[in-house]
């Protein structure tokens, strides 16, 4: 007997299941800033990253927003061009990770903001998997960074110093962890040495539903397209690593079989303004 593996209650994440159709998941809301609040606690309220709430709110001072302004709460996704067989998927240009399975027959994803590699220090694209569940890991520093801050120790124990936070997940690039942080305000940001940063609250609970051994594919995709019920969908990030042009979002609408059923001026509009917000194109 199958057993339908939910988040526990009260997770964070945000959890879809998966219509056969439908490749846009969520919903757009707004908020109203309350005093002291800043975007980037706003942000971690709602499962967004840094760079999910300033691309959607270019008007809005990421630290001292005016109290009561309205806030975009872009909580809407299209899922990334890749086959939705279970995989963890991560898309360095949108700052996103999917967990894509599959529990008592039927498909489902769950999506968590997370921070990546600093210049210099890039997350790698490609395919791994999962080689090791680590819980309550200690940090062995790298000598790479021990050169930088040579104040660090050789291993850091557990505990609130620790920067991989309460649980990390091994990849078969041996450099490379997906691990929860003691600096949450650097999730949707480039700030790690290559590894992929999620909120404390966050990395439990991928930690619990990740099988030993799942594969992980690692992605930039600026742009994307999908479909929710007859409507089309543009979302365009602006990624400094990967350049694209509009001749890009129209072939993969070509490539869907989407093109005709799109207004091209709201095409042009939603590429040009690259605010990382699914819009709807349709003609």
């Amino acid at each position: 007997m199958l057993t339908l593996i939910l988040p526990p209650a009260g997770a964070k994440g945000e959890f879809f299941s998966l219509a056969p159709s439908d490749t846009v998941e969520g919903a757009i809301k707004t908020y109203t800033v309350q005093k002291g609040e800043s975007l980037i606690e706003i942000a971690r309220k709602f499962e967004l990253g840094y760079n999910e709430i300033t691309e959607a709110n270019p008007g809005l001072d990421p630290f001292v927003p005016e109290e009561g302004a309205t806030v975009t709460i872009p909580t809407m996704w299209i899922l990334p061009d890749v086959e939705t067989s279970e995989r963890i998927l991560i898309n360095l240009s949108e700052f996103r990770l999917y967990y894509f399975f599959e529990s008592g027959g039927s498909p489902f994803v769950e999506t968590f903001p997370i921070g990546i590699g600093s210049e210099g220090h890039y997350t790698p694209v490609g395919e791994f998997k999962v080689t090791e569940k680590i819980a309550n890991p200690a940090w062995h520093v790298p000598e790479s960074i021990r050169l930088e801050k040579p104040e660090l120790p050789p291993v850091v124990p557990p505990g609130p110093d620790n920067p991989l936070g309460t649980h990390a997940l091994r990849l078969s690039d041996q450099s490379i962890l997906i691990h929860g942080t003691n600096r949450p305000f650097a999730v949707g940001r480039m700030a790690s040495h290559g590894c992929i940063r999620l909120y404390p609250e966050d990395i439990p609970i991928l930690f619990t539903l990740v099988p030993n051994g799942v594969r992980v594919t690692i992605v930039r995709q600026p742009i994307k397209v999908g479909i929710q019920g007859d409507r089309v969908y543009l979302e365009v990030h602006n990624d400094p690593y990967t350049e694209v042009t509009l001749s890009d979002a129209a072939a993969l609408l070509i490539k869907r079989g989407l093109l005709g059923k799109t207004d091209v001026t709201k095409l042009r509009k939603t590429f040009e303004k690259k605010d990382g917000i699914p819009t709807d194109i349709s003609n």
